[in-house]
């Protein structure tokens, strides 16, 4: 059994957008992950500026 041509290039052209809608995806998860490595290093620099503080605070 074969297919058609135009079946072809409607399962090329589905696949096609597969992909580029996987892509998409794939691209706001990264630029998520990239956000909340970004909040993590900001709380990671608080926390040591509050304890810098806190020690300058105390040797006075």
């Amino acid at each position: 059994m074969s297919i058609s041509p135009i079946t072809s290039l409607y399962l090329h052209q589905e696949l096609a957008h597969e992909r580029i809608r996987t892509l998409h995806r794939e691209a706001a998860e990264e630029r998520l992950a990239g956000r909340i490595r970004s909040v993590q290093r900001a709380r990671r620099q608080a926390e040591r500026a509050s304890r810098r503080l806190s020690s300058a605070l105390a040797r006075m």
